[in-house]
């Protein structure tokens, strides 16, 4: 059974249905009562749609992997933030739909598809090589909030780490250790998130006083093991090394570790590592990783609150930037051994 089916057989409209089921008091209880014996003789369930057509708003959330080239579920950071956003707007009455973007699938732009399934407002994880219909989405009138990504359409906002923050953290613990020669593994130049990291970086060099050299700064295909596997392979067959290198994500500085260990190189008595996002792997590796925790629960939370008031209208978007913080390990040494 359907609600165009519970409509014809009590003999009123959809609407008429649809309003009962969502307790609207302007239905005579008559018709109330007849409506209402039917869908129990049915068994009907009352659906998501159904409470889309008196409402107007069907509760369900987008959830967009952004980019050609994106992060998707195997990347740990994303996945712990899109957890703490899952139970948030779960507490908040809301389910999510994902919504795939592989070519076959996603001919259509992610604002027709939205338009399609209902949606009430959509979350989009930042990802690589950035897709002209993201923007389109951005521009329209569906509530967004992207993660890691900046948005300033004007239903949209945004949360993020401060990646100068983390990359002047980064510099600081360097310079206190006695390290002069720096060097950086990112993702590619089509990501927006290692560039910003770069940036940082160059500009908290430039800080310190200490000469930046172009030659030590590598980049991979994206963010996992493999590519800092790679980058950093790239940077021993170059020669001459540097002290210490900065790793825009804790996969890329793992995959860095082991092929110094390959080429015999220890971390950190010949060079010292430090990567970004805590997840969870850093703590069990060897040696343990340095790195800068992003606080992945309150991105995920803040992203929720922020889509809930940007739905109800209670705010006009804007953007959170969260504070990181060092978290010190093995693969850096700490200031108490200097």
């Amino acid at each position: 059974m359907n609600i165009k089916q519970i409509a014809e057989l009590a003999g009123v409209s959809v609407s008429t249905v649809s309003k009962i089921m969502n307790n609207y008091s302007d239905v005579s209880d008559k018709t109330k009562k007849r409506v209402l014996e039917i869908i129990k003789q049915t068994g009907y369930s009352p659906s998501s749609s159904a409470k889309t057509l008196a409402t107007k708003k069907s509760n369900l959330i987008g959830v967009i992997f952004a980019g050609e080239l994106n992060v998707e579920f195997t990347h740990p950071f994303f996945v712990e933030v899109l957890n703490s956003f899952k139970k948030q707007m779960g507490v908040l009455g809301y389910d999510l739909i994902f919504f795939s973007n592989e070519k076959f699938i996603s001919s259509g732009d992610y604002f027709s598809r939205c338009l399609h399934f209902h949606v009430d407002g959509c979350v989009i994880i930042s990802g690589q090589k950035m897709e002209p219909a993201i923007r389109n989405l951005d521009m329209s009138n569906i509530p967004c909030i992207g993660v890691d990504l900046e948005l300033t359409g004007k239903k949209s906002g945004y949360v993020m780490s401060d990646n100068y923050q983390i990359a002047s953290k980064v510099v600081e613990h360097f310079y206190l250790l006695g390290h002069r020669e720096l060097g950086f593994i990112g993702s590619t130049a089509e990501s927006d998130i290692s560039s910003r990291r770069e940036a940082g970086y160059v500009k908290a060099i430039a800080g310190f006083g200490l000469t930046m050299h172009p030659g030590w700064f590598v980049h991979g295909d994206d963010f996992f093991e493999p590519s800092g596997y790679a980058a950093m392979k790239q940077l021993i067959a170059n020669g001459h090394l540097p002290g210490a290198i900065f790793a825009a994500s804790d996969l890329l500085a793992l995959g860095a570790i082991r092929a110094l260990k390959e080429h015999g190189l220890r971390v950190p008595q010949d060079i010292a590592v430090i990567g970004c996002d805590d997840i969870e792997a850093c703590r069990y590796t060897s040696p343990t990783l340095t790195t800068i925790r992003q606080n992945k629960e309150r991105l995920g939370v803040l992203a929720a609150h922020m889509l809930f008031d940007l739905i109800n209208n209670q705010s006009e978007g804007g953007s959170f930037v969260v504070e990181p913080a060092l978290i010190i390990r093995e693969s850096c040494g700490s200031l108490l051994n200097n």
